[in-house]
């Protein structure tokens, strides 16, 4: 058939670019799943990831309901056909998998398979996963396997490629961890500079307010005044840290109701009015999702604690495959031109750094009593 090769390369190259498409390792592994189950026209798919415990730390399946998939049990061990695909260099392509000498039954309520192709997907001499196929939409061969020798070289193919963006992603993610680990780090570091700084302050105070009681009311007064600015003071600071600290939903919940969530928070907390508008914006990518829920929380918090405004609001809205964040204050403002200290003060670099990692940029406008208004804009996906 003259469209044969055609089609199959085409059906390849939608597959891989499918695979390139995400960061995610759980992303990246159902995708592979899923095209290696379309690729080779398979009833059942999955992918297993081996722990150091002779499990498996992830088991991906695709052609499986997800009632089925809470009715199997626990994932499998590491033992028969699943070990020999992690533990041998080449594929496997057996006509019955049942009649194999190494196949140890089904759990009860896992689906009946006959013919199976599998393969080790390996990272240089490290096997990382293996990739299994069974139950071939075609007429089988009388005892023989519905897996042919060709689909046995697409599903080589495809394995070396999800090595690649299994690798990658696993980089990314490891990535991700090392910048949460430094964000940790730099707000436990602005934490003890800022917190312990004025309770070092407030300890003083007090007891400077404790020896005048009695000879001195009524400077003692303006000393517990300054005690009660200072203990509020650090209050703020411990709040903002904690704000930061604190897991978000955006996994479960995306950008839009975190940040609305957020937003509601803040207006309830503060003097300030704080508002949000949200204009046909769907979910981007993680990590830009991430960095504008980042660049949010800090454009509110010099907003509400430097800017004595009365009201801020934030706008997020489409910009063509991406969306732009806007946050305004009617407060004093500044000459950003003017404020290398006052920038970094503000967050203003961290907050660039944020939008330039995922590719997006940041602008700031302010004018002494004219407010200040902070525009994040990214690309999407």
């Amino acid at each position: 058939m003259t469209d044969g090769p055609r089609s199959g390369l085409y059906a390849v190259s939608t597959a891989l670019l499918a695979m390139s498409r995400h960061l995610e390792v759980r992303d990246v592994l159902k995708t592979i799943v899923a095209s290696a189950r379309e690729l080779l026209d398979a009833e059942y798919a999955a992918l297993g990831v081996p722990d150091d415990h002779g499990g498996f730390a992830q088991f991906v399946v695709d052609g499986v309901s997800d009632e089925q998939w809470k009715a199997i049990g626990p994932l499998p061990r590491q033992h028969g056909i699943l070990a020999a695909m992690l533990h041998d260099d080449g594929p496997e392509r057996l006509a019955d998998v049942r009649k194999d000498p190494r196949f140890g039954g089904w759990p009860t309520a896992h689906p009946d398979m006959s013919d199976f192709l599998g393969l080790p997907i390996r990272d240089g001499d490290e096997t990382i996963g293996a990739l299994f196929l069974a139950n071939k939409n075609c007429p089988k061969p009388d005892g023989g396997c519905g897996f042919t020798q060709e689909d046995e070289d697409l599903l080589g193919i495809l394995a070396q490629h999800a090595a690649i963006a299994l690798t990658n992603a696993r980089l990314y993610e490891r990535s991700r961890e090392l910048t949460i680990a430094e964000e940790r780090t730099r707000l436990a570091h602005e934490l003890h500079d800022a917190v312990s700084q004025k309770l070092f302050s407030l300890r003083l105070t007090a007891q400077a307010a404790a020896k005048l009681i009695d000879r001195d009311p009524v400077r003692a007064k303006g000393e517990l005044q300054q005690v009660a600015a200072l203990a509020a003071e650090a209050a703020d600071e411990l709040r903002a840290a904690v704000t930061e600290l604190r897991p978000t939903a955006l996994d479960e919940d995306g950008l839009v109701a975190t940040l609305r969530t957020h937003i509601q928070v803040l207006d309830r907390a503060h003097a300030p009015v704080v508002t949000f508008r949200c204009e046909g914006v769907r979910a981007l990518p993680a990590s830009q999702e991430e960095a504008m829920l980042r660049v949010a929380q800090e454009a509110l918090h010099n907003a509400l604690r430097h800017s004595d405004a009365a009201h801020v609001t934030v706008v997020l809205e489409k910009h063509g495959q991406g969306a732009v964040l806007r946050v305004t204050d009617d407060g004093r403002g500044f000459e950003p031109r003017a404020t290398r200290r006052a920038g970094r003060h503000l967050g203003l670099v961290s907050m660039r750094d944020r939008a330039s990692g995922v590719g997006g940029r940041l602008t700031v406008e302010s004018a002494p009593g004219e407010g200040t208004t902070i525009e994040m804009e990214v690309p999407g996906g």
